[in-house]
């Protein structure tokens, strides 16, 4: 075996733990990896594994107190932590008491539910998922709902959010949105309703 050779079998054999997580997204096998800044949510289906410790391996749902419980460790904590920081606690958590510097790796089995509902004169009212871990905004959901009906006015658009028990009303003009390509177009996040009004005819 040449020298190249042996260092490639070499970095094959002890791969990082982002190349775990890699390896997870391979055809066929379970589990999507998720932007390293993802952040996790209750009802989450999350797949965790350590490098060559195939008994830590565990299928978790995020609990609504984002907690999971995992071998070795318990209870953790990894509800509004991005993928980057939940490798990193479960990480240290192992490396503290129980493994030399363990290669942690966590991909999404299943996200969780988000909806969003659009209203009023779009052509297909009604509620919608949010796809995957994708940021969407005001035009790409009522590109969901099928578009603008012939009376439909983009510059008449509201979207009701419950930000801390209050809900806030956002009055907003997607016209304006998809002609000024520097205006950044509204993010929707999930439970928000968007309801398109009327055009004066």
């Amino acid at each position: 075996m040449s020298l190249n050779a042996a260092d490639q079998a070499s970095k094959e054999s002890a791969p990082s733990a982002k190349a775990g997580a890699e390896s997870a997204a391979t055809p066929g096998a379970a589990g999507l990896v998720p932007s390293r800044l993802y952040v996790l949510k209750p009802n989450d289906v999350v797949m965790v594994k350590v490098y060559q410790e195939e008994d830590l391996t565990i299928q978790a749902r995020v609990a609504r107190d984002g907690s999971i419980t995992l071998p070795l460790l318990g209870t953790v904590s990894i509800g509004s932590n991005t993928v980057e920081q939940a490798i990193g606690l479960i990480r240290d958590g192992l490396a503290k008491d129980y493994l030399v510097n363990p290669q942690v790796s966590l991909s999404i089995v299943e996200y969780a539910k988000r909806r969003f509902t659009v209203l009023g004169q779009v052509n297909r009212p009604g509620t919608y998922e949010m796809p995957g871990d994708d940021q969407l905004n005001l035009l790409q959901a009522v590109a969901m709902a099928g578009g603008y009906t012939r009376i439909g006015a983009p510059t008449k658009i509201t979207v009701q959010r419950v930000v801390a028990d209050e809900t806030k009303i956002f009055k907003l003009n997607a016209e304006s949105m998809a002609k000024n390509k520097g205006e950044k177009p509204f993010e929707i996040l999930p439970e928000d309703t968007i309801t398109v009004g009327e055009k004066w005819i």
